[in-house]
């Protein structure tokens, strides 16, 4: 299945303050982040973010919250995105039906939105390296879990590229620069 942008979603799934000291190697996870975002709004593909329980895990960490300033935004106390009305809602109010999940922790909320997508028929697309769990094998398990199911899995360069589609262009060459 190619993934493409005028088909595409993002969500940033619960990249939160009080959590994310605890992730494995969260500095390079929200550099990945970083550049994951700066690509998909140089595409033009929309960004939404999810939080967990905001009372107790805080608010979007800082560097993803300044880059998706104004960006739909839903809370949750269910772990799948799924299970959260508004965000059902959301995804149905537009035409895209690949949703590119990104986010923590991936044996959790992002497995269980990713089972739950696909089972709803959406195309859902976890970008391995802008993913993570507290524990590494608990990401591993969770990655085996979603290919196993027909999720499809990808990193975030890859990911860029393919919805770029064409070298040359200003989007391309911005692109390039983002992932060097």
């Amino acid at each position: 299945m190619r993934i493409l942008k005028e088909k595409s979603v993002a969500i940033i799934v619960d990249v939160q303050e009080r959590l994310f000291p605890h992730i494995h190697n969260h500095e390079q996870l929200a550099q990945n982040l970083r550049i994951l975002i700066e690509g998909l709004k140089l595409l033009e593909v929309p960004v939404k973010i999810t939080e967990q329980y905001k009372k107790g895990l805080g608010d979007t960490i800082a560097p993803v919250k300044e880059l998706l300033e104004g960006a739909w935004n839903t809370e949750k106390i269910a772990f799948s995105c799924c299970d959260e009305p508004a965000f059902l809602t959301e995804l149905e109010t537009h035409s895209q039906k690949t949703v590119l999940l990104a986010g923590i922790e991936s044996h959790i909320c992002v497995l269980q939105t990713a089972l739950d997508l696909k089972s709803l028929g959406f195309n859902p697309v976890v970008i391995e390296d802008c993913v993570a769990s507290r524990n590494p094998e608990n990401k591993r398990i969770a990655i085996n879990r979603m290919l196993q199911a027909g999720v499809l899995v990808t990193s975030y360069e890859s990911l860029l590229f393919e919805l770029c589609r064409y070298a040359g262009s200003d989007t391309f060459k911005a692109i390039s620069k983002l992932v060097k």
